[in-house]
């Protein structure tokens, strides 16, 4: 059976997710114990939290890869292996690890350095994402470059001189798209998006403006960051967010994980292109359904099997015999 792995990105973390695995799987455990290069205690966070600690983005970033990571080399061992591979947002990262791009002792701090500047580059500022529901990519284009318009009209500025953002964020499958940015732009953009013909509009709870232009200082920190770290060839195509697909010869991998703090993120795309590689079933590595909810609206005909404990990694083992 061929198998693309999709891994889950921030926001489906939950305190205690992998102690069953730890308990299960030596694995799973050797990257819980042995993980470095990060500043707090990854174990107790995770499986002990609080729920507060572990949703800051400098916590939950590398709780998430090392969840990933884990699950990653279980599966390995088990012989479930893909053919191809996605990550929503944060998830680029573990799919990146799970090709072999990224080592398990490079990815974990890595993404505990990308959580720290995605913090710091909205430090003191009111951001809010809001999911629309019910309308097409060039609708919400549309409606943010209207309320950018209207900004601009009634001088609606920030501290530095710069318009107020509201843009789109994720196009996650059809009908569900987020948008992101300054509070006072995003609650002007939903007005004008449902008199556009949005049947909803719904807060999302997120601690940043994440794939904005907002991140522009995350994606600057983070082109310096790789010009440090070294990266492997690809075991198998991973499809990137930013674009939608995987990547070309004339791109790079650091250039696309500079774009894709600070760039929408085309996963609705992500998840038709790997159908059009021939898969026969997808593969969400992380706590939560999310994807797997994606994956259904998006692509229904191909099945997808979430594995976030023992008991899902037994489910999948006798799907793929």
């Amino acid at each position: 059976m061929k198998l693309g792995f999709l891994y889950a990105g921030q926001g489906a973390q939950k305190v205690g997710m992998g102690q069953d695995l730890y308990e299960k799987y030596p694995e799973f455990k050797e990257t819980f114990d042995n993980v470095s290069g990060v500043d707090f205690d990854l174990k107790k966070v995770c499986f002990e939290g609080p729920e507060e600690t572990l949703n800051e983005t400098k916590y939950t970033q590398p709780c998430m890869v090392a969840f990933a990571v884990g699950m990653t080399k279980v599966l390995k061992n088990l012989g479930i292996k893909p053919v191809c591979a996605a990550g929503l947002s944060l998830g680029e990262y573990s799919a990146l690890y799970g090709a072999g791009v990224f080592t398990e002792q490079q990815v974990i701090p890595l993404v505990q350095f990308r959580g720290n500047a995605m913090q710091t580059a909205v430090q003191g500022r009111t951001c809010k994402m809001i999911a629309v529901l019910g309308l097409d990519k060039d609708t919400v284009f549309a409606g943010c470059d209207k309320v950018r318009a209207q900004l601009e009209a009634e001088g609606k500025v920030d501290e530095n001189g710069k318009v107020l953002v509201a843009e789109p964020a994720n196009f996650n499958c059809p009908g569900q798209i987020t948008v992101s940015g300054d509070a006072e732009a995003v609650d002007m953009a939903a007005e004008v998006l449902k008199e556009m013909g949005a049947k909803r509009c719904l807060p999302v709870k997120v601690s940043g403006p994440f794939h904005t232009s907002l991140m522009k200082p995350a994606g600057d920190a983070l082109a310096e960051r790789f010009k440090e770290e070294s990266f492997g060839e690809m075991a198998f195509p991973v499809l990137f967010n930013c674009i939608g697909r995987t990547k070309e010869d004339s791109e790079t991998i650091p250039a696309l994980l500079e774009q894709q703090v600070q760039k929408s993120v085309y996963f609705d795309d992500t998840i038709k292109a790997m159908a059009d590689m021939g898969i026969d079933a997808f593969v969400e590595i992380g706590p939560g359904k999310t994807l797997s909810k994606f994956v259904q609206k998006t692509t229904p005909d191909i099945p997808v099997y979430g594995v976030e404990t023992v008991e899902d990694i037994e489910k999948l083992l006798e799907a793929v015999k």
